[in-house]
C-alpha cells in the first residue's frame, strides 16, 4: 500500500486537466474533473515534481487545499500528456517525430542548451556526451511539457533521426533515476 504524503493528509486529491499554465507568469490554472472553481498550479509546485512547465490540455493529479485566495495545488503527483494529435497534425508536425515512443529506449540525463517555444525547437546535451539532442515542441507537448528552461536537468529518450539523434520523449530528472538502473555512463 501506498504510504500517504504530508499533503495528502492535510489536502484533498483531486483529477483534472491543466486549463493553461505559462511558465514565465509562474502559474496556470487546473480544471478539476469533478467542476468547482479553477484550482492555482504554482509553478514552485509543479518544480518539486521535477518540471518547469506542463502542456495545456494535459490530465494532472494534484493534491488541493483551500487558502484564502481560492483553492490551490499543493502537491502535483500525476501528469499525464494531453491527448494524441489527429493525423492531419501529426503530418504537419513532420513525419520522423510522430512515431511512437519506444519505452525500451532508455531514459538518459540530459541538460537543455537552449528552447524557444515561437520557433517550435531546441538542443539538449546528454551528459557524457558530445552532440547535441535535437528537441520538438511536439515531443514536449506529447511528454506533457509545454516549454523548457536552459540549464533545466531533464530525462530523454533518444533515437537516430534523419539528421542526428532526436528526442522522442522528455521527462523530468527524477523519472530516470526512478526507472533506471543504475549504470557507468548513464547510457
Amino acid at each position: 500500500m501506498q504510504q500517504m504524503t504530508d499533503a495528502e493528509k492535510d489536502g484533498a486529491r483531486v483529477t483534472g486537466t491543466v486549463k493553461w499554465f505559462d511558465p514565465s507568469k509562474g502559474f496556470g490554472f487546473v480544471v478539476s474533473d469533478q467542476g468547482g472553481p479553477d484550482i492555482l498550479l504554482h509553478a514552485n509546485v509543479l518544480r518539486n515534481f521535477g518540471q518547469s512547465s506542463v502542456a495545456d490540455a494535459a490530465g494532472i493529479e494534484v493534491i488541493v487545499q483551500e487558502t484564502a485566495r481560492g483553492i490551490q495545488a499543493i502537491e502535483v503527483l500525476h501528469i499525464e500528456p494531453p491527448a494524441s494529435m489527429d493525423a492531419d497534425e501529426l503530418a504537419s508536425s513532420g513525419g520522423e517525430i510522430a512515431e511512437p515512443v519506444d519505452l525500451s529506449l532508455p531514459l538518459v540525463p540530459a541538460r537543455v542548451k537552449w528552447f524557444d517555444k515561437a520557433k517550435g525547437f531546441g538542443f539538449a546535451n546528454v551528459f557524457g556526451r558530445g552532440e547535441d539532442v535535437f528537441l520538438h515542441i511536439e515531443v514536449l507537448r506529447r511528454s506533457g511539457l509545454a516549454d523548457l528552461q536552459p540549464g533545466e536537468a531533464v530525462s530523454l529518450r533518444v533515437v537516430e533521426g534523419k539528421r542526428g539523434r532526436m528526442a522522442t520523449q522528455v521527462t523530468s530528472w527524477e523519472s530516470a533515476l526512478r526507472s533506471e538502473p543504475e549504470t557507468e555512463d548513464g547510457a
